[in-house]
C-alpha cells in the first residue's frame, strides 16, 4: 500500500455475509451498488444488473471457485473494490478479477492500490497470470485499440489507459448483444425448424429447467467441461475446468441460491448419448429485469450441423413462457466467433457495449 495513501485509504478483506441483512454485509452490499454503477457507467446500460443477495449466492459455496475481494475505504465510504475468482484445483494457472471503483472516486490512486492486492494474492499462491475485463460503449469515437485476435477493438478510453499503465495488454474483444424479447418470434421458429431439418436423425433437442435431471448430467458435465477448451480464447490463459455429476450438483444448487430460474435448451448425439450443444437462459427473482444468457456451446467435433442454432432459438422459445415478462436477452460473444455472432444476428441480435480481455504476466 502507498504511505502516502495509508492514512486516508484503508483496503481491507470483504467479509462474506450469512445473508445480506446481516450486521457485517455493508460491505459485500456495496461491492454490489458499485459494481452495478461501474457496468451502468461503463457499457451506457443496466442489462447487466445484479442484486446482492443474487451475488452472496455464489460466494456461500467455495468448492470450485475460490471467490475473495477487498476494499478501499476512506472512514465509513468504500471508494472501491476488487473481488477474484480463482479455480480450485491443482493445475491452476490463472486467476481472473474485476477492478471496480466507484466512478465519482476515479482516478485518485483507489485503482492501484486494489491492482496491489490482486498482484500480492496471486504470487502468494503462485500464479503468474492475472487477467480482468473493461466495459465500452459501442458509440465512444476517437483512438481505438485493435484486438490482437484481429476481430473487433475497444475505445482508448481511461479505462484502457489504466490497463496499458499497470502492464496490461488487450488479448481479445468481446461483443455483448441483446434480443429483444417483446417481438414477434416467428421468425425464430422457422429458423429452429429449418435448422433441426439440417441437423438430421443423429441429433435431438431436450431442454429442461434448473436443476440438472439425472438421466442429462453426465451429458451436461462433458459439455460444460469443453466450455474451457472449446470457447475462443484469444491470448487468454484459461485453465481447463474439470466436471463431473457431483459439480453440476454443487453448480444447480449455487444457481438456486442465488434466486435463479435457468433454461437450459440442449442437443444430444443420439448414437453416444452425450450433449453435443447447449444453451442457458437465466434471470434473477425480478421477473421485469433482464435474461442473462450464460453459456452457448456447440461441441467441437459435432459444428457444422446447425446445432448452435437449434438451442438458441429453442431457448429464445421456451424462455417466452418461463419468464414473459422480461424484455431483453444480453449475452458475450468473442468477436472473432464469427460463426456464432452470424447466428445471434439473423435471429435479431444487436450490440450493446462491449468488453476487452486484459492479461498481464507477472514475475514470481
Amino acid at each position: 500500500m502507498s504511505e502516502l495513501a495509508i492514512d486516508v485509504v484503508t483496503i481491507s478483506p470483504v467479509v462474506v455475509p450469512k445473508t445480506v441483512d446481516a450486521p457485517d454485509a455493508r460491505v459485500f452490499v456495496e461491492m454490489v451498488r458499485i459494481a452495478n454503477a461501474v457496468c451502468l457507467n461503463d457499457a451506457g446500460h443496466d442489462y447487466l444488473h445484479e442484486e446482492p443477495a443474487e451475488m452472496l449466492g455464489s460466494w456461500h459455496d467455495q468448492t470450485d471457485w475460490v471467490q475473495l475481494g477487498f476494499a478501499a475505504q476512506r472512514g465509513d465510504d468504500v471508494l472501491g473494490v476488487v473481488k477474484m475468482l480463482i479455480a480450485n484445483q491443482p493445475d491452476v494457472s490463472s486467476l481472473e478479477f474485476d477492478l471496480m471503483v466507484d466512478p465519482p472516486h476515479r482516478g485518485r490512486g483507489t485503482e492501484e492500490l486494489l491492482l496491489a492486492e490482486v498482484e500480492r494474492e496471486a504470487r502468494e499462491r503462485g500464479i503468474a497470470t492475472i487477467q480482468t475485463w473493461t466495459l465500452h460503449r459501442p458509440d465512444d469515437g476517437g483512438e481505438r485499440l485493435p484486438s490482437p485476435t484481429g476481430w473487433g477493438s475497444v475505445p482508448a478510453d481511461t479505462e484502457a489507459r489504466l490497463q496499458q499503465a499497470n502492464g496490461f495488454t488487450l488479448e481479445q474483444v468481446e461483443r455483448n448483444s441483446v434480443f429483444d424479447l417483446t417481438g414477434d418470434l416467428s421468425p425464430v421458429e422457422r429458423m429452429l425448424h429449418d435448422a433441426e431439418a439440417a441437423a438430421g436423425d443423429d441429433y435431438r433437442s431436450v431442454a429442461w429447467t434448473s436443476p440438472t435431471p439425472p438421466e442429462y448430467i453426465d451429458g451436461f458435465a462433458y459439455a460444460l467441461s469443453r466450455m474451457s477448451t472449446d470457447a475462443p480464447q484469444g491470448g487468454l490463459v484459461i485453465d481447463e475446468q474439470h466436471w463431473d455429476a457431483a459439480r453440476v450438483r454443487r453448480r444447480d444448487a449455487r444457481l438456486k441460491a442465488q434466486g435463479l430460474t435457468v433454461s437450459v435448451a440442449a442437443v444430444l448425439h443420439v448414437p453416444t448419448g452425450r450433449v453435443a450443444a447447449y444453451n442457458e437462459l437465466a434471470i434473477a427473482d425480478d421477473p421485469t429485469g433482464a435474461t442473462q444468457q450464460f453459456g452457448t456451446l456447440v461441441v467441437k467435433e459435432h459444428r457444422g450441423h446447425r446445432l448452435g442454432t437449434i438451442v438458441k432459438c429453442a431457448n429464445l422459445l421456451r424462455w417466452r413462457t418461463i419468464a414473459s415478462q422480461s424484455p431483453r436477452v444480453s449475452t458475450f460473444n468473442a468477436e472473432e466467433n464469427r460463426h456464432m455472432l452470424d447466428i445471434n444476428e439473423a435471429i435479431g441480435f444487436v450490440p450493446a457495449s462491449y468488453a476487452g480481455a486484459w492479461k498481464k504476466v507477472l514475475e514470481l
